[in-house]
């Protein structure tokens, strides 16, 4: 293979003195996206991209599409004889929010309908209280800056909007749907210059009064980065204010009883504040407060008390930690002789659900589940009764509904994902290995029925924020899987699959247990036969980006192939881009010295070596990514192109009118048919067509 003519790229010769450490810096001159000279090199990375040749890639497309037919169904919500769903059908490019009531189902919320050209999403939808109105908040072109409307249900009529600088808000209404709190952020002027993303404060609305005459309820003074939760409990009585730095794994947490002080002045009480745990409430409908915490309990508990008494001297545990499994979730039904509580858990990523008595906790049973898989939230009728809902999915099942009725005790499917897809036959090992420090590590697995290894090999990862990498129904690796090759899921540390300690043994400081997982897993599967370093190529997005371009700068040698999508890699200056500022509390701050140099230790950007032979490797980013910036991509894609030695490609896909988040389907099945046509070309598969 014949090393492609790289866009030249000049090196600049800016070197910061960073806590008496110096720092080259030679492509900050790409952080500039409207720069000319950024466009012309951009423009020559696109047409670079163009000219690759992608074994593969029109039969990677067909199949991903055929696959994404099966179409989404989503848990049905509640309000009274009324029930709202998301659901998207195989001809359709995005869900669509329906609604089923007397008069039968008809659409509320279509993206398309708003916007032929697919580059609307719907971001969030919120029913009042009586199920008569609708918040829903929609962006435009991947930027997830979300603007609120809100709608009558009956007529469809649009009752105001747009709100703007409502990105994450969530919405919580008042009884009657007069007035609602929500989440804004402050404007433009009114804040320092690049802090645009941030100062959000807590308003109460008055349907239909202008936004900018919104009563401020909560966050002045506060810290910028904070995002806030909002929430009235049912009955109209309580408020609660929830707090977080940023995405840190703990929260501020104050309840307020609007029955005693006014919506726009609420007294609030304390329930946790600086506090080193996460903490959410639930106001049941038996008058008792249930207290949803890893307080004292990395796997998580619930606790009840009396919403009078919310501080945690009052708390008594009604479910205790589980020393293995972690919960995830639970729900009340209460309209039985015996009233129980559902309570999901996830045991090494695998999910179950079982019953207690809502008296006392005790365990009485389980509840049927399809199989080994994901499960989604779990829900119930707001003013009580005997039925629950939740998602299931797993590696070769489309995401379905499933339906629990407590009084048989049985479990029926409620909705199916509307296609009809031929899924292919797989097989899927649930393995453990050892990490560099003896740490046992859980690997799902997931290859052709038929043959034996060693085989092209996709591993994937993301490691951060406390999130699991559970099963589910990918069209990505199905078709890899049926073209034969092998596709793996490690669940690393930083993740949550074993609860709070085993996210904080790879955030901040112990961020190299994330990549040492990593490589681990390589090492696994190539020594068990599965695969080879010159077939093994490893994927990763966003958190997961940062785990890719880790994993190649540290170990390029185990690897063949790399797919790195909208990742962080410059970690000495990601705080100044995008969210970036809000994620200081996962990975430490350069402002900080010795947070500053755990991050030049593993920073992809500063760890590439000059001579040394690196794998073939695909950045795809998106110009509309307010999240993460596309110059992390864009300066590693040079400094690689620059560095390596080998005739492997690097390259560079810059997308258009695309973002972090949502997406239509065919921008995900062409993105798809990129990556699997550009992994096949680099392990070998492609020539196994």
């Amino acid at each position: 293979m014949t090393r492609p003519p790289y866009p030249p790229a000049p090196r600049s010769e800016i070197v910061d003195d960073l806590h008496g450490k110096l720092v080259p810096d030679p492509y900050r001159w790409l952080e500039d996206p409207d720069a000319p000279e950024v466009k012309e090199w951009l423009e020559a990375q696109g047409e670079l991209f163009g000219q690759a040749g992608l074994a593969g890639r029109e039969r990677f497309r067909g199949r991903v599409e055929e696959l994404l037919k099966s179409g989404s169904i989503g848990a049905p919500t509640w309000r009274g004889s009324r029930h709202f769903f998301m659901r998207r059908t195989p001809e359709q490019e995005h869900a669509v929010l329906y609604v089923v009531d007397e008069a039968g189902e008809r659409p509320l919320i279509d993206a398309m309908a708003l916007d032929p050209s697919g580059l609307t999403t719907l971001d969030a939808w919120q029913p009042d209280k009586e199920g008569r109105l609708l918040a829903y908040q929609i962006s435009v072109g991947g930027d997830e800056e979300s603007q609120l409307y809100v709608l009558e249900i009956e007529t469809g009529e649009v009752l105001e909007g747009p709100i703007d600088r409502c990105r994450y808000s969530p919405v919580a209404w008042l009884p009657g749907g007069g007035s609602y709190y929500y989440v804004r952020r402050l404007a433009p002027e009114s804040v320092p210059e690049g802090e645009e993303q941030y100062h959000r404060r807590v308003y109460l609305h008055v349907l239909g009064a202008p936004a900018d005459d919104d009563t401020m309820i909560f966050g002045e003074g506060l810290e910028k980065t904070n995002y806030y939760g909002v929430s009235v409990s049912r009955d109209g009585r309580w408020l609660t204010i929830s707090a977080s730095r940023g995405t840190a794994p703990r929260n501020d947490l104050w309840i307020a009883d609007l029955a005693s002080s006014p919506g726009g002045a609420p007294e609030l009480v304390t329930v946790q504040e600086d506090v080193d745990a996460q903490t959410g409430l639930h106001f049941g409908r038996d008058g008792r407060l249930y207290v949803f915490t890893d307080r004292d309990a990395p796997r998580g508990r619930v606790c009840v008390t009396a919403p009078e008494n919310p501080a945690h001297e009052h708390w008594r545990d009604l479910i205790p930690e589980d020393a293995e499994a972690v919960l995830s979730d639970f729900a009340i039904l209460d309209d039985l002789a015996e009233p129980i509580v559902l309570v999901g858990w996830t045991r090494h990523a695998i999910s179950e659900i079982s019953v207690h008595r809502l008296a006392d906790g005790a365990r009485t049973g389980s509840v049927p589940t399809p199989g080994l898989g994901t499960i989604g939230g779990i829900s119930e009728r707001p003013e009580g009764g005997y039925e629950a809902w939740f998602g299931y999915t797993d590696n070769t099942t489309p995401p379905t509904i499933q339906h629990f009725d407590a009084r048989t005790g049985e479990t029926t499917l409620w909705a199916a994902s509307p296609g009809s897809v031929e899924v292919p036959p797989v097989r899927t090992e649930h393995v453990v290995y050892h990490s560099a420090d003896g740490t046992e590590v859980h690997m799902l697995v997931i290859s052709p029925v038929d043959g034996s290894g060693p085989r092209p090999t996709i591993l994937n990862g993301y490691g951060g924020f406390g999130i699991s990498m559970t099963p589910g129904y990918s069209a990505s690796v199905l078709t890899w899987v049926e073209a034969g090759g092998v596709y793996a899921i490690a669940q690393l540390r930083g993740g949550g699959e074993q609860g709070e300690e085993w996210h904080r043994a790879g955030m901040f400081g112990n961020k190299q247990n994330v990549f040492d997982d990593m490589h681990a897993a390589a090492e696994h599967l190539i020594a068990t036969g599965v695969t080879t370093s010159g077939q093994l190529a490893i994927s990763g997005g966003s958190n997961g980006g940062l785990l890719v371009g880790a994993a190649l700068t540290q170990r390029p040698e185990l690897y063949a192939a790399v797919a790195c999508s909208a990742p962080l890699l410059d970690m000495i200056r990601y705080e100044l881009f995008g969210l970036g500022a809000t994620w200081n509390v996962e990975y430490g701050s350069a402002e900080v010295p010795e947070e500053f140099a755990a991050l030049l230790a593993y920073s992809p950007y500063h760890n590439v070596r000059h001579g040394v032979d690196y794998p073939a490797t695909l950045f795809t980013v998106f110009a509309s990514d307010t999240r993460v910036h596309p110059l992390h991509a864009w300066k590693m894609a040079a400094a690689l192109q620059h560095a390596t030695s080998s005739d492997r490609p690097i390259l560079l896909r810059n997308e258009s009118e695309a973002g972090h988040g949502a997406r239509s389907v065919s921008k995900t099945v062409a993105l798809a048919a990129d990556q699997l046509a550009f992994l096949a070309t680099h392990t070998g598969l492609a020539r196994e067509e």
